[in-house]
């Protein structure tokens, strides 16, 4: 690098100390006072730099990235509104604990305030959401201060994913922005020039990794309890781990031990890994809409792994039993919506020393399963044959369906209930994607697409309404090395507000909360150039996603008439509740 003035050896810096560290992936949205960051960053050759146009899809996309590889991923933006366009994904990152680095270009503080023009207030532009958050200093050619951003930079990296979340560097940059030469300064450069490779300037650093903790105490108070207890009761929540595995390999043993059933999430891998856990139960939600089986199955003592899942059923059963629970997590967070009598366990589940069980199995662990399996045949007598285009079809086919090992990242509103609902145990060992921390539509494309780069092939599952609400990540589609079929379950509106009691109410229902749309989404991928195929047949579904491509995107556009799948819905519901 020819460092030809101050910014251009500030940015090197701080290209050179983020690959160090480990961050290895950044997101470059276009700009000028970014120009410094974004030449040092798109030039260093152990840095993988994806151009985006649009800030917040950029973001998400950095979040999915995030998501895949569970270590930081950085994404840089201009001044002014530029860095506000990240903020969903800021709060998502937050919300649901995904490691991302915000590097915001800012004019200096002499421009700000005076009306310079691209200049707003960025300090602590994204409120409490970030993890940490911070204003570097202005570039100077000064070995000490090169070393205080080379520092700053490293924590920020370790504590974007020691909480994890989101980390916010505010970078102020004065003129000249592009690499042009300095004179001014030339001599302290020509000065500096010699520590660049000096591994006693980068040589300390090594890559950022989350701290491993367990809190021994609480757990043995829980163990002591736990072994007095024959109706107690495993819920594992939402899961993305890094080693999907090890994790269910790791609630198998303490279901096991203790010998618990376990109320396994959709949005997580353990129904998919079904030969490590012979106490999984997948149908909790429509088991319990059966008063005499909310009766029948009440705990003495819930262990939660993480948060709750998407079940309100289950939710309203957890709060009417009011047994006493345990909540196991990595982090810090209250995961506790219930306000219940609730102690928290600090700690990874593949850290958990369980010992050999010893117990036959009880009872009410027998009850749970034999519900599950009857529930299990319930539900495939009444999709298997089922010859209609039916959205909660599509979440029962898909772990039959897919390849093993398919990354499948599930949209909000209707296909993450329905995979609640729906999606039965198997081995396929495949692992679900979501943004459930603040649960919102916004960025699915973009963070899908940033999950599948450089990866396996990998699925979307998602509304019209949810790809609509961000189409402008199919912009980044040529910079794109990796596959992703996208299925578009396309309903003409938001469906899960026909499960609502508002959609009883017409006007304003369909208009100003359904929303329809009514758009040709051929016409919409031929523009983008992104290769499109509409399903009419169950056969031409299953064909079509068992074998997925090597490379590119493509929409699987599956129609469907959102009014008559809520009827179906709620009439199997009815049912289910005799």
């Amino acid at each position: 690098m020819d460092f030809t003035n101050r910014n251009t050896l500030w940015a090197s810096v701080l290209a050179e100390t983020l690959v160090r560290v480990g961050v290895t992936e950044v997101v470059i949205c276009p700009g000028s006072r970014s120009t410094p960051l974004t030449i040092a960053l798109a030039s260093h050759p152990r840095m993988t730099a994806i151009p985006i146009l649009d800030e917040r899809s950029g973001a998400f996309w950095a979040l999915g990235a995030a998501r895949r590889s569970h270590r930081p991923v950085a994404v840089v933006c201009t001044s002014g509104t530029a860095g506000a366009n990240f903020f969903p994904a800021v709060i998502e990152a937050r919300e649901s604990g995904v490691p991302l680095l915000l590097l915001t270009a800012d004019r200096p503080p002499e421009l700000r305030d005076c009306a310079a023009g691209q200049a707003i207030d960025q300090l602590k532009l994204f409120g409490i959401y970030p993890v940490w958050q911070a204003e570097l200093a202005l570039p100077e050619p000064r070995l000490d201060l090169l070393a205080y951003l080379r520092q700053t930079l490293a924590q920020a990296a370790q504590r974007a994913i020691a909480a994890p979340g989101p980390v916010h560097l505010n970078v102020p940059l004065r003129d000249p922005l592009p690499p042009l030469p300095e004179p001014a300064v030339a001599d302290a450069l020509a000065q500096l020039q010699a520590n660049w490779h000096d591994q006693e300037f980068f040589g300390h650093l090594q890559p950022v990794r989350r701290p491993i903790t367990f809190s021994r105490l609480p757990w043995q108070e829980f163990w002591q309890g736990a072994r007095q207890t024959e109706r107690g009761l495993i819920v594992a929540g939402p899961a993305q781990p890094a080693d999907p595995a090890a994790y269910c390999a790791a609630v198998g043993r303490l279901a096991r031990s203790l010998g618990w059933p376990v109320l396994a999430e959709g949005l997580s891998p353990l129904r998919n890994f079904g030969a490590l856990n012979q106490h999984l139960v997948a149908h909790y939600d429509l088991m319990l809409r059966n008063p005499h089986q909310r009766e029948q199955l009440r705990p003495t003592m819930v262990l939660r792994l993480g948060g709750l899942p998407i079940s309100k059923t289950l939710r309203l059963w957890l709060m009417e039993t009011d047994a006493p629970q345990w909540v196991l997590d990595p982090g810090d967070r209250n995961l506790d919506p219930l306000h219940g009598r609730t102690r928290s366990i600090q700690g990874a589940i593949e850290l958990w020393e369980t010992p050999e069980p010893d117990l036959p199995p009880s009872d009410y662990l027998q009850t749970w399963l034999a519900g599950d399996q009857a529930m299990e045949v319930t539900v495939k007598q009444a999709l298997a044959e089922q010859p209609q285009r039916l959205e909660s079809k599509i979440a029962w086919l898909l772990p039959q369906t897919l390849p093993d090992r398919t990354p499948i990242f599930i949209c909000n509103s209707m296909p993450v209930r329905d995979v609640e609902y729906f999606w039965g145990i198997n081995n396929r060992e495949i692992q679900p994607f979501f943004n459930r921390g603040a649960n919102g539509i916004d960025g699915s494309l973009s963070t899908a697409i940033g999950l599948a780069q450089h990866h396996q092939p990998a699925v979307m599952l998602t509304g019209d309404l949810a790809l609509l609400h961000d189409t402008n990540g199919f912009l980044a589609r040529r910079h794109f090395q990796g596959s992703l079929t996208i299925l578009l379950i396309n309903n003409n509106g938001g469906g899960i507000f026909e499960m609502l009691p508002v959609s009883q109410f017409e006007p304003p229902f369909e208009e100003f909360f359904a929303t329809p749309q009514s758009v040709n989404f051929a016409s919409l991928c031929e523009s983008y150039g992104i290769e499109y195929r509409q399903i009419t047949q169950w056969q031409q579904f299953c064909d079509s996603l068992s074998q997925l491509p090597a490379q590119g995107i493509r929409v699987l556009e599956f129609l469907c008439d959102r009014k008559r799948d809520a009827q179906w819905r709620q009439s199997f519901f009815r049912q289910l509740a005799v």
